[in-house]
């Protein structure tokens, strides 16, 4: 087998597995972000307010997520 021939099939395949590392990799990093600091719910919202001294309203939590959501 020649140099070229072993060069156009052992690149190709680095490329296949270190795309498949790379997705492993990243998907994993994910997870665990999401383990330690999850998505804030409307029911933190609420006691949020709560503890704030203020009485949560729907309308006022509404505008609470939607801010986070836009601010994404």
């Amino acid at each position: 087998m020649s140099v070229g021939a072993a060069l156009g099939i052992a690149i190709p395949i680095t490329f296949v597995v270190a795309g498949f590392l790379g997705y492993y990799i990243t998907r994993k990093m994910v997870q665990n972000e999401l383990r330690k600091n999850p998505p804030v719910s409307e029911k933190q919202i609420r006691a949020m307010f709560l503890a704030m001294g203020q009485k949560p309203s729907e309308a006022k939590i509404r505008k609470v997520m939607s801010s986070m959501k836009n601010a994404k």
